[in-house]
């Protein structure tokens, strides 16, 4: 399905595996936008313009940014100020800026400061991904049925939001707007915990003693194996999710280690009752999500089959 683009000229900052998979989702339902792609990694604008998802890969985006009806920012969180700096003087009147940072907060403040008048800036985030990285690993059906999240501010003009919902929703996603500090908290518990959780059980295997660990990696269970999924992505993005949401990560940290402790007290006292319960109110969990359409039964929701 194909229709008159919304936005003719797309700027893509960042051409890993967020920012190439919009360039796929773009080209699967606007034919006519010109897409415009840009990295500050020579080997991943090569290879971007080897795969061919852009239809222009610059050496110096600036000119293009300077025509671009939409520039959206697909960087690490911690990348996000400079990339504001160099583009915030070469947008046009009327152009939207966005990006798909995890951490809404920090990105809204270092981002605001180099957005000239005249221009809309609207925080969001696309709720998808998998733990592979680069240019290689997007693909247009990254954000079906997943959730976009926009904070936008009070201020913010509501018919740009209402031009960027429609681009997303033609991307596949669904669109909900939502506070920026509560975005941050949702998020901390969602995802950003869940990462460090996984990160933290992959690394305590490293640690363990040679032959152990060679045992650990030869009979990996199925949980085992899920965490190191999750332990692959991208370390820089993570690095940088981690400490521009410090304070929402380390609350629902401190949450997550009460919890371990209460059952780890009920294992050590032998409370049969408290493992239970604990295992079942997981469970509750995991069929909410089912019953909310959040995953499926099959394998590898949300991942492109091999």
């Amino acid at each position: 399905m194909s229709g008159e683009p919304i936005f003719q000229r797309v700027v893509i900052v960042g051409l890993g595996l967020i920012g190439s998979s919009l360039a796929h989702a773009i080209r699967r339902r606007w034919k006519k936008t010109t897409i415009i792609g840009w990295d500050i990694d020579r080997d991943v604008k090569d290879r971007a313009q080897k795969l061919g998802f852009c239809d222009v890969v610059p050496e110096n985006p600036l000119s293009e940014v300077e025509t671009a009806d939409l520039v959206l920012l697909c960087v690490p969180v911690g990348a996000m100020e400079e990339a504001g700096k160099i583009i915030g003087g070469h947008l046009k009147q009327g152009c939207v800026v966005s990006d798909t940072g995890s951490v809404k907060g920090y990105v809204a403040r270092a981002l605001k400061p180099h957005i000239p008048e005249g221009v809309t800036f609207i925080p969001a985030h696309p709720v998808a991904g998998t733990e592979e990285s680069g240019p290689d690993a997007g693909f247009a059906e990254l954000f079906d049925g997943r959730w976009c999240i926009f904070t936008p501010s009070e201020e913010t003009d509501e018919s740009a939001v209402k031009k960027l919902r429609a681009f997303w929703e033609g991307c596949g996603a669904k669109v909900t707007l939502m506070d920026t500090e509560h975005h941050d908290s949702v998020l901390a518990m969602t995802s950003h915990l869940p990462h460090l959780i996984a990160f933290g059980i992959t690394d305590s295997a490293v640690h363990l003693e040679e032959a152990m660990r060679d045992e650990v990696i030869k009979f990996s269970a199925g949980g085992f194996r899920d965490f190191t999924r999750i332990a692959a992505s991208d370390a820089v993005m993570w690095r940088d999710v981690f400490l521009h949401n410090r304070d929402a990560v380390l609350k629902a940290l401190d949450h997550f280690s009460d919890n371990i402790d209460e059952l780890r007290k009920a294992i050590k006292g032998g409370d049969a009752g408290r493992i239970e319960y604990a295992i079942l109110r997981a469970q509750e969990v995991r069929k909410r999500i089912l019953e909310a359409g959040e995953d499926t039964k099959e394998p590898d929701f949300g991942r492109r089959k091999q």
